[in-house]
């Protein structure tokens, strides 16, 4: 529900959904989370804690919450993360207090993690995900976008190139697939997948009372 749809969701009461997007190293994943977020007022970014140092560009607390291993060691067995990961050598993981908070609020929240948050993810919270994968149109592309990614080293791309054989074979676990090609055809796609998700019943648990209004 976005724009005039929204004066309908206290009565409707709908319940956030979780937007996981996961792929490859490469697959323009990031990109596709960003152009979502900005286009969607409804949509938040749940930001990760990780373990690995910034990028260029990027800023604690809005990209990723950049913390040390023995602070997320601390968060993941205090039970404080929904989800966590060793990816590529470095840690990440999702803060479970204000995922929780969005969703009983009706707020939907997008997670830009790997498989594995995304295998633990169904486990905690099923009901509530909705899963997509990415990947790219094909091998020379993808090579391409990891030597113009900023910061990668060529000891780095060679190892993302690596597990790429791996990753790929994960999309069959998710509930819809896009093959990012082109980013504005890609990102039809991803709204198309909310729009629906959205309109889902089991995600309105006020439609048995808002029915009522039309009994005689």
């Amino acid at each position: 529900m976005t724009g005039d749809d929204d004066a309908l969701l206290p009565m409707v009461g709908r319940r956030g959904l979780m937007l996981v997007l996961s792929s490859p190293s490469g697959a323009g994943k990031t990109t596709l989370a960003r152009a979502l977020l900005a286009s969607d007022p409804n949509l938040s970014l749940s930001v990760s804690v990780t373990t690995r140092q910034p990028r260029p560009g990027e800023r604690d607390g809005v990209d990723y919450h950049f913390i040390d291993d023995a602070r997320f060691h601390a968060l993941a067995e205090s039970g404080e993360l929904l989800e966590h990961a060793l990816v590529y050598g470095k840690r990440y993981g999702t803060p479970r207090a204000p995922v929780q908070a969005a969703l009983a609020e009706g707020r939907d929240v997008l997670f830009d993690i790997d498989w594995q948050g995304a295998q633990q993810l169904r486990t905690s919270a099923q009901a509530d995900v909705v899963s997509v994968f990415i990947l790219p149109p094909d091998a020379a592309e993808l090579e391409r976008r990891l030597e113009d990614r900023a910061g990668g080293s060529s000891d780095d791309i060679e190892r993302r190139l690596a597990q790429v054989a791996d990753d790929v074979t994960r999309w069959p676990e998710y509930d819809y697939v896009v093959i990012n090609e082109r980013l504005e055809r890609s990102l039809g796609q991803l709204r198309s997948v909310v729009t629906a998700e959205r309109l889902r019943g089991t995600r309105q648990p006020g439609l048995f009372r808002f029915a009522e209004r039309f009994r005689r």
